[in-house]
């Protein structure tokens, strides 16, 4: 994928390049794109672990469950007083590996990767299949994505290439396989004004969350740039992968590597992202203006 001239963009193909060689890595790539499809890419293609990437897939499936009326959202899951809801949107006051409750329901965001593992096996008793089927009929083929699959937790266990990671970013950019009222429903916060911590970034208040989705709001520190809009939505794995969309801006940018999250990648991911917003080709707008 080591293609700085590629797309619609060829000049920002080669500010891609430029900011993977600063990071301290061994593999990295990195794919911009707005809702026509990509824009730039440089870097190695992968297969690389997605890591709490996953949960987005996983978010998806059980949402695609509920939008079948096969499960609700509002219907009791994990801990007392909780529901699907709560669970995926870090809202059910698990702590975040095992079973311990930290909080009452809908009080605190408490990141729980043990909620999205309670959300996935619920879809499972409500279908009688195991969730990797479940995850691989309703969104990863869907989506396309071929080279992509579940190794383990629904929580943080796919790997895939990066390009199957921006096929999932312009999904989200523009709906083609999906319900927009499902998405919208999943990028939008629950639970307003919640406060937590944000790993790697510490507490913010709010920290606000959608159904599986992470959404900017005004956040800082953060993994995004202080130039994408508020209603940014995305994620990030420790091993080193993020997708942001921007809807404000209509672009994507997907990334994933070999080396885990840490400092560099606190201060390299929010500078690419700048540079992407400011770099990409304004897409029109279909009466004439400017979308962005």
């Amino acid at each position: 994928m080591d293609d700085a001239g590629n797309g619609h963009a060829p000049g920002l193909g080669r500010l891609l390049a430029e900011e993977l060689a600063r990071w301290p890595v061994g593999a990295a790539g990195v794919v911009v794109l707005d809702g026509d499809g990509v824009l730039a890419s440089a870097g190695d293609p992968g297969p690389f672990p997605w890591a709490s990437v996953t949960k987005l897939l996983t978010a998806l499936a059980v949402l695609s469950a509920a939008d079948e009326g096969v499960v609700d959202l509002d219907e009791p899951a994990g801990p007392p007083g909780a529901t699907v809801r709560h669970l995926l949107s870090h809202a059910s006051g698990l702590s975040l590996e095992g079973e311990k409750v930290m909080a009452q329901p809908g009080r605190r965001r408490i990141y729980s990767n043990r909620g999205i593992e309670l959300a996935a096996e619920h879809l499972e008793r409500r279908t009688g299949r195991p969730f990797d089927e479940e995850l691989a009929e309703r969104v990863l083929g869907p989506l396309g994505v071929a080279g992509t699959r579940l190794r383990g937790s629904p929580a943080h266990g796919a790997h895939g290439p990066v390009r199957d990671l921006a096929r999932l970013g312009r999904e989200l950019l523009e709906p083609r396989r999906f319900p927009a009222a499902l998405l919208r429903t999943a990028t939008r916060t629950s639970f307003e004004g919640l406060a937590g911590v944000l790993p790697g970034f510490g507490r913010q208040d709010p920290n606000d969350w959608g159904l599986g989705f992470e959404i900017r709001g005004r956040k800082a520190p953060h993994w995004t740039s202080p130039d994408n809009a508020p209603t940014t939505f995305g994620h990030f794995g420790q091993s080193g992968s993020f997708l942001w969309v921007d809807p404000e801006h209509a672009l994507a940018c997907a990334a994933a590597g070999d080396t885990p999250f840490g400092p560099w990648a606190a201060e390299a991911w929010p500078r690419l992202a700048t540079t992407v917003l400011a770099a990409a080709p304004p897409r029109p707008h279909p009466a004439g203006g400017d979308a962005r």
